[in-house]
């Protein structure tokens, strides 16, 4: 399908607005779960429309447009931040600081591009209110918080989100990355990695540097655990399986010459399959247990930080998204793509009352951007930022009514 022209028109006639909206959000950014201006912002905008937005999940957003009879379909942006320093030199870049769940204080950047993704479904929520003529159903408008930490669509659930507002027959969701600004990305079946993330905190026996007889060194023991570990992708899964184990921090010690009591190390691991998920973590768990009693060491901490479900698009609505898109942005624009690395937690929301998924990628880039000599920054960098903010905001709002009238248009 393609747009109405009145549809058409709207985006055009707005996009200024889009722009303005996109600068103010990505100059004022919130970590994950303290999004509370944030939400604010987004309400009041809601409200304006005449809509009557609920919380969930604490700094969660949704807002639900009945419009006669007709298929519900829901669409989520998500809304945090990153801590990170930008360094995109942009005229509205962030100076925010927040504070991280152990008390550090940090600076705070929409490094992943969410300010775009709230900027998208709020126009797309002012389309549809001003053009109920073009159809006909109901539109769930998911705001979620804490998808960096996988914690927001897992706390709106638990709110109660499915058993109070309307059940979709499906649910959309997309995400700016760095591609052709105009473009989008989209993966049949799996489409992103489930993760984990874990927290291990070794402990041996502190000692002076002097006297190491005297001492379980937990540096020496960690960095033997996390030798060892590069070795669960290349020798303890299938050479037919991916799976990506990568440890982030290490931290261990305050002095030169003292052998520390503790250290600890964090570790993210990406899989796409369960079965290979269950034995990726059996063998981080069984390696960094060995190493200890190898070491005649207590036996470690292992804590989980995240984890991320599955992203599985459906093919069937997959096909059918993809059939609409390429209708309204020509199929040159439309790119089927492999599953990424990448993880996110929009499935939950799906997953959840068992009904398809469709996620996506849209561009941020222009081809000079593409085309140069260096590749522009990716997501989680804090140059990352869309150099061509009007045609990545366009595509992405045209991609989302797109998705939304395909099922509700009249």
């Amino acid at each position: 399908m393609s747009l109405n022209t009145e549809i058409a028109t709207a985006i055009t006639d707005t996009l200024a607005e889009a722009v303005a909206d996109y600068e103010d959000f990505h100059r004022s950014p919130e970590l994950s779960m303290q999004e509370i201006e944030t939400a604010k912002a987004i309400a009041d905008e809601l409200e304006a429309l005449g809509l009557v937005p609920q919380a969930f999940g604490g700094t969660g957003v949704v807002a639900v447009i009945e419009n006669g009879e007709g298929p519900v379909v829901a669409y989520r942006a998500d809304t945090d931040g990153l801590p990170i320093a930008e360094d995109t030199g942009l005229p509205y870049s962030s100076t925010a600081e927040g504070v991280l769940p152990d008390g550090t204080r940090t600076p705070v950047m929409h490094g992943c591009g969410h300010d775009t993704h709230i900027t998208v479904g709020l126009h797309l929520a002012r389309v549809l209110t001003a053009h109920r003529e073009a159809w006909s159903g109901t539109v769930v408008l998911l705001f979620q918080p804490g998808e960096e930490t996988a914690a927001g669509a897992k706390a709106m659930l638990e709110d109660g989100l499915w058993e109070t507002v309307a059940t979709p027959e499906v649910v959309y969701g997309q995400h700016v990355w760095p591609g052709r600004a105009g473009d989008i990305y989209v993966s049949s079946g799996t489409a992103m990695a489930m993760s984990d993330s874990l927290r291990v905190t070794v402990r041996g026996r502190q000692a002076h540097g002097s006297q190491p007889e005297n001492a379980i060194d937990p540096i020496v023991l960690g960095a033997f655990m996390i030798t060892r570990l590069q070795t669960v992708v290349s020798r303890e899964i299938s050479g037919r399986d991916a799976a990506v184990v990568t440890v982030g921090t290490f931290h261990g010690g305050l002095k030169e010459n003292i052998i520390p009591e503790t250290a600890e190390f964090t570790l993210n691991i990406r899989t796409f399959d369960e079965d290979v998920r269950a034995t990726v973590l059996d063998r981080v768990r069984r390696i960094i247990a060995a190493e200890a009693q190898a070491s005649g060491a207590p036996e470690p901490i292992i804590e989980e930080m995240h984890s991320f479900p599955r992203c599985f698009n459906d093919p069937d609505a997959t096909a059918a998204f993809v059939s609409a898109t390429e209708a309204e942005l020509g199929s040159a624009h439309v790119h089927v793509v492999p599953a990424v690395t990448g993880s996110e937690d929009v499935g939950a929301f799906a997953d959840a009352i068992g009904v398809p998924l469709v996620y996506w990628f849209f561009g941020g880039y222009s081809p000079a951007a593409l085309d140069g000599d260096e590749p522009p920054a990716g997501n989680h960098s804090p140059h990352f930022a869309p150099d061509d903010v009007p045609t990545t905001l366009e595509t992405g709002l045209r991609a989302a009514l797109t998705a939304v009238l395909s099922r509700v248009g009249k």
